[in-house]
């Protein structure tokens, strides 16, 4: 009797042992998975790089042709782009390259409204650990930037200029439309003027207006010009929404003669190239399609600890009514 009940004793003990290891075998696993998954999870989150854009004004089909093309690359990788349009001012752009650092961008595709205004924002940059991609346009203080992207907007400039000279070589009373906060077209309106300094009968700049490179103010100052000098012999601009807005100016002011230079090489302007007797002459092509894809390129090199070109300029070239159609008008180069 006292053996069966210590049997008894015994076999209870071990279903209990039993029943005890399963239920900890069983309870353990799913905890086990959910700690691997959530910290497989966090690590993919972790190496998911975050980048930033900021251009000077996002109805500028350029730069929206730029960001896409960045875009295109990075997303090759899986990585993010948080896009922001300070649409032309200053202090918005500056809001907004705080509101990415506090998302956590790991790096900044930038290009500055002002080139001199946006140094705060560069030291924010700076201290947050933030990677620059300067793109298209410089900033002032370049020891900020670890890597800039753009035209050679000197050439730009020089090539509208040498063709100036090519169709007018009499010389003749020049206006310039020009952005004094944008680098890109401070370069190319210098360049502008040192090929036309060079001419043997001399052009002279009767006037010039400060644009910020926009359609609107753009046509606010061609009017104005145009109504101070009707004697105009062309007009260099900055860039083709100022050249369509010049065109824009000499229409309403019945005055089909005067030439028309601008920079970028936009659907826009290639399209007006396409149509007889176009006031505007040419324009000097970049590629936003390129720089956008060579920027992403270099940023992830930049963050993946390989080596990558510090500074890269792409070429320029002249489209005019003779190689238009080697171009396209329905997108850009």
């Amino acid at each position: 009797m006292q053996r069966k009940r210590i049997l008894s004793v015994l076999a209870v003990m071990l279903v209990c042992i039993f029943a005890l290891s399963a239920c900890k075998k069983q309870a353990g696993k799913p905890v086990d998975n959910a700690i691997t998954e959530d910290t497989e999870e966090e690590k993919e989150e972790e190496d998911v790089l975050v980048f930033g854009f900021s251009a000077i004004d996002m109805e500028n089909p350029y730069f929206i042709t730029l960001e896409k093309a960045i875009k295109e690359v990075l997303d090759e990788s899986e990585y993010q782009l948080i896009t922001k349009d300070p649409a032309s001012d200053v202090e918005l752009q500056e809001q907004q390259i705080q509101e990415m650092i506090d998302e956590g961008i790991d790096a900044i595709f930038l290009c500055p409204v002002d080139w001199e205004a946006i140094t705060p924002s560069l030291e924010a940059l700076k201290e947050a650990g933030v990677k620059i991609i300067n793109v298209d346009t410089q900033v002032k203080e370049m020891d900020y930037v670890d890597a800039y992207i753009g035209s050679d907007n000197q050439k730009a400039g020089r090539i509208c200029g040498e063709d100036l000279i090519e169709k007018c070589p009499d010389g003749g009373k020049i206006a310039i439309l020009e952005a004094t906060a944008q680098n890109s077209v401070n370069d190319r309106i210098t360049g502008f003027e040192e090929a036309i300094a060079k001419a043997e009968n001399g052009f002279e700049v009767v006037a010039r207006e400060n644009t910020d490179g926009s359609f609107e103010k753009g046509l606010e100052g061609a009017k104005k010009i145009i109504s101070e000098n009707p004697d105009l012999t062309a007009i260099m601009c900055g860039n083709d929404q100022t050249a369509v807005a010049a065109k824009t100016a000499l229409n309403l002011a019945g005055m089909d003669k005067v030439l028309i230079y601008g920079v970028d090489g936009s659907p826009d302007i290639k399209k007006e190239l396409k149509k007889t007797g176009s006031q505007i002459a040419g324009t000097a092509a970049q590629s936003p399609i390129n720089i956008g894809k060579t920027a992403a390129k270099v940023a992830i090199c930049m963050m993946n600890g390989k080596d990558y070109e510090k500074e890269t300029y792409e070429d320029v070239f002249m489209i005019d009514e003779n190689n238009v159609d080697m171009y396209g008008v329905d997108g850009w180069q």
